[in-house]
């Protein structure tokens, strides 16, 4: 059967991370914002099978790392939901534009090339 025909709770759980830039001096300000994610938006991300979401701040680099059954499928369940619109909006005048985007990337995304367990 097609993986993607399989039901989510059927498939694996795989590891995901990627790196985003703050602005210089906005480092205060993303972490206070996450000291208090929105109730809703951790609703809608649990919602969209993102479980274990990790973020790492060194400076204004971000590392971030989560698991759901497919990236871009979850990821596609948060685009245009009112709750993560209003979250994106009052988050974006923090990060710096990406860099390094590969052809349809979202983020730049990290390649896992170990794991212990």
């Amino acid at each position: 059967m097609d993986e993607k025909k399989r039901s989510a709770h059927e498939r694996p759980l795989r590891r995901y991370a990627f790196i985003l830039r703050l602005r210089p001096g906005m480092a205060e300000a993303y972490e206070e914002a996450h000291r208090a994610v929105w109730p809703e938006m951790l609703a809608l991300l649990k919602n969209a099978g993102i479980s274990e979401y990790s973020i790492y701040r060194r400076d204004e680099l971000l590392i971030l790392t989560l698991r759901c059954v497919d990236f871009e499928e979850s990821w596609s369940k948060l685009d245009n939901h009112p709750v993560n619109l209003r979250w994106q909006e009052a988050m974006a005048p923090l990060f710096a534009p990406p860099e390094g985007l590969r052809t349809g990337e979202r983020f730049p995304m990290m390649e896992e090339v170990f794991y212990l367990q």
